[in-house]
């Protein structure tokens, strides 16, 4: 057991080993929402609940820059993208992110997705099987990329999808998942830093106001715009998390055959239920285990310490599955999203505190309004589904169905309501 006085050991390969498991184990020994731990060799303060997130997110206490590793860098978020910064800088940088969350962009988002989806289906249906996660990962990038301004190129959207997964799926990991994650950032990081160059050349025309254009355009806190490299970072930076998506529509598709009393509420078209649907898979399934960031001060929380230096995490995964919040935390229960407003820091899969403000993902609305309308369509659909390996390995980072969720004799079933 971890004392203030004594000595830390190093937790690593137990994190590795256990997973999503780990930390909320560490916790339940503990017998409260904070421990004292070592990871990557630095003292670590483990943080639950939503007045932790608050003090997490207050960068008074916490700093993101220097605070991700490079295994994770050189995969999920690239160098010198917004993830990193602090104060001023962070904001500026933000600023490029937040007119993409205006309602009208996100409703256009949502409509570029499922264009491309009621596009895929068809060919779906001539086919005996599909996996559902090779498939919406495809859907994801084709929509992204248009919505974007982003030409998909020779390779098309399947090559685009592979390499977005792949950075999201090495980024916890060694060996060939790390190395594959490595090889897809830099090819994608050439491929839109060639287009960022050629926009600003004017060889490639970027549509007024389109992503392309705003990334092309941007200023920093400095002045300056952003360099080629960081301006194919931060394009990713909206690509990737969109594609990813993937994950939670796979998801869907698990709840739906584990739980199927839930597909008719979604086929009615309630926008209420299919919003409460969303959050209940983001809350249930493992994505994100935790968050971590550096402690800008010998910082003190609820009786325990960590130095100037020491990394900070937030439970992502523990608070979300927290019996104090949800009461029923291992059933999955949409209806809990209608019985009662939930705080902002309560449900945390994509980070906490202020979008506007803090490092709460800006994408967190486009992931609700994208993954409302790909559930409703999911539950519309026909298909069967065979027998495979189903289980979600609770040790793997990030985690999915084994199988992917394979569908066989898929077709489109009754149409999906217009929006007004």
């Amino acid at each position: 057991m971890d004392v203030l006085s004594g000595p830390l050991v190093d937790r690593t390969l137990f994190l590795l080993a256990e997973g999503y498991a780990w930390l909320p184990n560490r916790m339940r020994r503990a017998a409260g929402p904070v421990v004292r731990t070592r990871i990557l060799g630095r003292p670590a303060l483990a943080l639950r609940g939503p007045q932790a997130v608050r003090f997490f997110y207050d960068e008074r206490n916490v700093h993101r820059h220097g605070a991700i590793p490079e295994l994770v860098l050189a995969t999920l978020f690239g160098h010198e993208g917004v993830h990193t910064l602090d104060g001023a800088a962070h904001r500026a940088r933000k600023s490029l992110f937040l007119p993409l969350l205006e309602p009208g962009r996100v409703a256009s988002l949502v409509d570029q997705v499922t264009a491309a989806w009621d596009e895929a289906v068809p060919e779906w249906a001539r086919r005996g099987s599909i996996v559902l996660f090779d498939e919406a990962s495809t859907v994801l990038a084709t929509g992204v990329h248009r919505w974007a301004g982003i030409p998909l190129g020779d390779d098309g959207a399947a090559a685009a999808a592979r390499d977005m997964i792949a950075m999201v799926d090495g980024f916890a990991t060694a060996g060939p998942r790390h190395l594959r994650a490595r090889r897809a950032r830099a090819r994608q990081e050439r491929r839109l830093g060639r287009l960022v160059r050629d926009a600003r050349s004017g060889e490639v025309t970027a549509e007024a106001d389109s992503v392309l254009d705003l990334v092309c355009r941007h200023r920093d806190a400095d002045g300056e715009p952003l360099d080629d490299k960081t301006a194919a970072v931060e394009l990713l930076n909206v690509v990737r998390p969109t594609t990813a998506v993937a994950w939670f529509v796979a998801f869907t598709a698990h709840a739906l055959h584990r739980w199927p009393e839930h597909r008719e509420a979604l086929v009615g078209g309630d926008p209420r239920y299919a919003a409460a649907f969303a959050h209940e898979v983001r809350r249930f399934y493992p994505f994100a285990p935790f968050l971590g960031g550096l402690a800008a001060r010998d910082l003190y929380w609820r009786g325990e310490w960590v130095p100037a230096g020491g990394l900070v995490v937030l439970d992502v995964y523990g608070q979300n599955h927290d019996e104090a919040l949800w009461g029923d935390p291992y059933a999955f229960r949409p209806q809990r999203f209608l019985e009662r407003p939930v705080d902002r820091d309560e449900l945390i899969p994509q980070g906490g505190g202020d979008p506007a403000a803090g490092h709460r993902c800006p994408g967190e609305g486009i992931t609700v309004g994208v993954l409302e309308a790909l559930a409703t369509r999911v539950a519309r659909m026909e298909y069967t589904v065979p027998e495979q390996n189903l289980t979600i390995p609770l040790n793997r980072v990030p985690t999915r169905p084994r199988s992917g969720v394979v569908l066989a004799g898929v077709r489109q079933g009754r149409p999906v309501p217009v929006r007004p």
